[in-house]
């Protein structure tokens, strides 16, 4: 279910004439027997709504004055979320000859054309007020203060965001309250300007429009309606390059509902085109919760990161932070929870995730980085712990080959990157049950996917990705101090074979590389195997230009090489003071191996590094 509550004006919309017909009543019965919670947001002075309102109790917030006052029926208190009127302005009114006004808690309250009146008192006191009509009402209120604030304070206490909240008014005031809400509706009595505005008219007025309003929602969740209107759609990228002929035409998922496989090898633009997509979900204002096996993700402005490498995430703490979240994301860091134990913990996050949704419709979307961490193909416990129902979701990995098919089968939208596009078509196909479609062979370039719509029996074609607006190199902190998987690693074997030594990250490539002999560097070296790796696994172009330039500078030295290419890596990367080997890995055996793994001496501390990496393994 997406949308968990009604936020509705009384005058006009809900009431004909300051009353509600009883067929309205009984449609906020049906409304509130579905799940859904009615808020009452008015420009009415509160006392006045207690007077002539017979069913507050209906209601689980009710804004009143315009967003002054925010009350709550089921314990009868009330809030104010504005400073009274000024005296000396009420004062002036009265001497400049309004008689025909009301005071109350948080407004002054009058008719056209008693606004010039306010006016120029406002303007000859140099009063920081704002006047606000609703039809021929004035209200006077402190600025900053309107049905949508006054909403937002009520969806705190409920803790609802306002993307599951359709929003239903007819007159000027109530622009603020639909702009505020994830659908806006206007009855059909409603000033022209609202209804342009608005993503729904009514074909009924005032309360019969409201009952039509919730019938539409209690049987099918405003689905059609909101998945075509602008606010609930995110853009994914164009279909055509803007050299091409004409504009290029944007592309939208639907921001609820949406089940999205981005899925491609290294170095095709997966985490760029990922970045952007998240960066445009939380520009949104939707809720992120993002499961990530590597540790990508860092603290920001944006995101609140539970977990690193030496502290594995408590559930109950993510639960918490998503409930009452600081920031717009929460990144659950996997990288202290073992390799095995990784689908089982997600199962368990998933499991309280998906009861916070049905409560809360939160988080909005369940981004699965590097999925196949989290859903292998195979996985026995797939079938049980996978909800029936992800809802909305996105997930990245390198091949839907690499997830198992119960969470496939849910995937609704593919965006294939890189090479392999194609083979990743035919592989969700396979996995989905529907015929595999013929597709062309075509060479796709960083940042282009090919798109498919599963409800549509083909791709619509390749399109280029939107990036995002913020350039940041995702994985840095993973490949300078994580653990990359087994066949992203690097290995010193040198020229006859006898090493096996695993640099998981960059910080144990550099010293696993200042201890190898020269004979070793230098294999690699002529064979370009540190810029390759730079490129294909580290998926930095510009560190691998730079290595690979050193690689073929013929005056250079094994030492000489060796220096530059760890002063490459120095200067894109952040080093620790005292690189030593993460703790994932060490945690597990102990202090001794901790002592191996950082003794002195060049090729010992390169030999524990590889014995530790090699029982961590087993």
């Amino acid at each position: 279910m997406r949308f968990f509550a009604l936020a509705t004006d009384y005058d006009n919309t809900l009431a004909s004439d300051g009353r509600v017909a009883d067929a309205t009543w009984d449609a906020l019965e049906r409304l509130r027997a579905s799940g859904r919670q009615p808020i009452l947001v008015s420009g009415r002075e509160m006392d006045d709504l207690l007077e002539i309102c017979p069913r507050l109790d209906l209601f689980s917030r009710v804004v009143a004055e315009n967003g002054g006052v925010l009350y709550t029926p089921s314990t009868g208190t009330r809030r104010l979320l504005a400073p009274p009127p000024p005296p000396a302005f009420v004062d002036e009114l009265r001497s400049r000859g309004l008689r025909h006004f009301s005071v109350s808690e948080t407004l002054v309250a009058t008719m056209k054309p008693a606004e010039q009146i306010a006016l120029a008192v406002i303007r000859d006191l140099g009063l920081g007020l704002q006047i606000i009509f609703n039809g021929e009402a004035v209200m006077i209120v402190s600025p900053g203060i309107s049905k949508a604030s006054g909403l937002r304070e009520a969806l705190d206490e409920l803790a609802l965001s306002p993307f599951n909240v359709a929003g239903v008014g007819d007159a000027e005031n109530d622009h603020a309250l639909l702009d505020a809400c994830g659908f806006s509706v206007a009855v059909a009595n409603a000033l022209p300007a609202l209804k342009e505005h608005a993503d729904m008219v009514t074909s009924q007025a005032a309360g019969a429009g409201v009952a039509e309003l919730v019938d539409a929602l209690v049987k099918d969740d405003l689905r059609e309606r909101a998945s075509r209107a602008q606010r609930s759609r995110v853009l994914i990228g164009h279909a055509r390059e803007s050299g091409d002929a004409g504009e290029p035409a944007e592309l939208y998922c639907a921001a609820h509902g949406s089940v999205v496989l981005l899925a491609g090898e290294s170095g095709c633009g997966k985490s760029t085109a990922c970045a952007g997509l998240l960066e445009r979900l939380a520009g949104m204002h939707l809720q992120l919760c993002i499961i990530d096996p590597e540790g990508d993700y860092q603290n920001d402005d944006d995101t609140i990161v539970v977990g690193d490498a030496h502290t594995a995430p408590l559930i109950d703490e993510v639960v918490q932070l998503l409930l009452r979240p600081p920031r717009s994301a929460v990144a659950v860091n996997l990288l202290r929870v073992p390799l095995a134990e990784r689908p089982a913990f997600c199962a368990s996050l998933l499991l309280e995730v998906q009861q916070l949704r049905m409560r809360t419709g939160r988080p909005h979307w369940l981004v699965f980085d590097e999925a196949h961490h989290l859903f292998p193909a195979g996985w026995a416990g797939a079938s049980q712990t996978i909800p029936q129902t992800l809802e909305t979701a996105l997930a990245i990995t390198v091949s839907p080959q690499q997830l198992d098919g119960t969470f496939l089968r849910q995937v609704n939208l593919l965006l294939a990157m890189g090479p392999s596009a194609g083979k990743a078509v035919q592989e969700l196909a396979k996995a989905a049950g529907k015929p595999e479609p013929q597709l062309q062979e075509t060479a796709l370039e960083t940042g282009q996917a090919l798109l498919w719509r599963l409800d549509s029996p083909a791709p619509e074609g390749v399109i280029r990705l939107e990036p995002g607006s913020k350039h940041r190199l995702r994985h840095r902190r993973k490949y300078a101090e994580g653990l990359l998987i087994p066949e992203r690693s690097f290995y010193f074997r040198g020229p006859e074979h006898v090493l096996n030594l695993r640099a998981h990250n960059l910080v144990l490539f550099v010293e696993i590389a200042e201890g190898v002999d020269a004979p070793t560097w230098q294999y690699h070296r002529e064979r370009g195997d540190y810029s390759r790796w730079f490129e294909k696994e580290i998926g930095d172009p510009d560190l691998a230009a730079q290595a690979r330039q050193i690689e073929q500078d013929a005056s250079l030295d094994a030492a000489e090489s060796l220096a530059r290419i760890k002063a490459a890596v120095q200067e894109r990367y952040t080093q620790p003071e005292n690189p030593s080997m993460p703790a994932v890995l060490t945690a597990k055996n102990g202090d001794a191996a901790a002592d191996d793994a950082t003794a002195d001496g060049g090729r010992q501390r390169a030999t524990a590094a590889n014995g530790e990496t090699q029982r961590s393994e087993k």
